[in-house]
């Protein structure tokens, strides 16, 4: 069936733009930081530039934004407030799973789309479960979803739904139970849930070191019910094993270390106002004049430029159809995350007591940061793939 176009908005993406959307964003983080709320205003700042749509496909009237584009609106959303920017991460790439690949049903995708028009419409591949643990790890669901005569009921737990009850969908991971299915091999699968349907309930068990606004909680699916297409199989491989696609690294997964390259730029300019005011009684002059602290801004730097380098070098390639550089993509995500990761710390490091004040900005961004090594696929699993691919074994 033809899609549906809608009028949705370009983004502006000179640096100039992102830069004023950075500062509009970042200027409620602490607060949202501290609350724990959702972050409304930042969502809403990040739909009225356009943003939280950017992924949106052409063939739906969208702007089609490619890899290397979203990777620079996730760095500057990063850089104002990284809750707002790991929720858009998660809507963004689901924009542009469906543009490479239609499977939502057409009515329930163009509802987001009607929905994202009006106001932020956030999505979330909803996936992990508090007995599974992270589904990159292995395993299947324990949440099933129920063939019924007139369409599927979907019951289950899960855990680090990010989004809260800002989501607008749920793309919920689950075991189908069907009549004439294989138990010893079911179907699996996402199933599309609007979030406003009965049944769905949240239960508030966020309360994180860093990303505290995300509103990363459990959500419990109760005989919620859905129309026959809401069900999408992800194929097992041609050897009938199933393969959980967040244990790999796809472009599309460069949303995450380009937020929190973000968050390491924030720590830069953290570190340099910082040095720049403060003046000890003893030296009677700012202490950025001091070789050492000129030396750290240095070091700050460098790491930052191996990250962003290493991001977009990576994402030039995928874009130029490189295919050689697919199976580097997640050792790649590994250097960005120690790369921004040390960054931080060499800021607070010099620092000192200062940059662990919560009065001081670096305090949040360290703990920002170091979600980054959270996300799939995580280092000692990305190292030992690369392992076993460079010792063919």
């Amino acid at each position: 069936m033809t899609a549906i176009a809608h009028a949705i908005p370009v983004p502006d993406l000179t640096d100039d733009s992102l830069a004023a959307v950075t500062a509009e964003v970042a200027a409620t983080a602490e607060e949202y930081d501290r609350t724990g709320a959702v972050p409304v205003l930042g969502l809403a700042a990040a739909h009225r530039a356009g943003l939280l749509t950017a992924t949106v496909g052409r063939q739906y009237g969208g702007p089609g934004a490619g890899p290397r584009d979203t990777a620079r609106i996730l760095t500057a959303l990063g850089e104002g407030d990284p809750s707002v920017a790991l929720i858009a991460a998660n809507t963004l790439m689901a924009h542009a799973a469906q543009a490479a690949n239609p499977h939502w049903p057409r009515e329930l995708y163009d509802d987001l789309l009607e929905r994202s028009l009006a106001g932020p419409a956030p999505v979330n591949a909803i996936r992990a479960e508090p007995e599974l643990g992270a589904p990159a790890r292995g395993g299947l669901p324990k949440t099933t979803v129920r063939r019924t005569g007139s369409g599927w009921v979907l019951d289950g737990h899960k855990s680090y739904a990010t989004g809260g009850e800002a989501l607008a969908y749920h793309v919920v991971w689950a075991v189908a139970a069907e009549p004439g299915g294989d138990p010893e091999a079911p179907r699996v699968g996402h199933v599309i849930v609007p979030a406003d349907r009965p049944g769905i309930t949240w239960v508030d068990t966020w309360d994180h070191l860093g990303l505290r606004a995300s509103n990363t909680h459990d959500v419990i699916y109760q005989g919620v019910e859905l129309p026959a297409d809401a069900f999408v199989e992800i194929p097992r491989g041609p050897d009938g094993v199933y393969r959980d696609p967040a244990a790999t690294t796809a472009p599309g997964g460069f949303g995450h270390p380009a937020l929190y390259l973000g968050v390491a730029k924030a720590a830069r300019r953290a570190f340099a106002d910082f040095a720049r005011s403060r003046v000890p009684g003893a030296l009677g002059r700012p202490i950025a004049t001091t070789e050492r602290i000129q030396s750290v801004a240095g070091e700050i730097d460098l790491q930052i430029a191996q990250a962003e380098t290493l991001l977009h070098g990576a994402l030039l390639r995928v874009e130029a159809g490189e295919e050689s550089v697919l199976p580097q993509l997640p050792v790649i995500k590994v250097a960005i995350a120690r790369a921004v990761v040390a960054a931080v710390q060499t800021a607070v490091a010099a620092l000192g007591n200062p940059a662990l004040s919560r009065r001081n900005a670096l305090e949040r961004h360290l703990r920002d940061v170091l979600c980054v090594r959270v996300h799939p696929p995580q280092e000692d699993a990305a190292l030992a793939a690369a392992g076993r691919r460079v010792l063919g074994v």
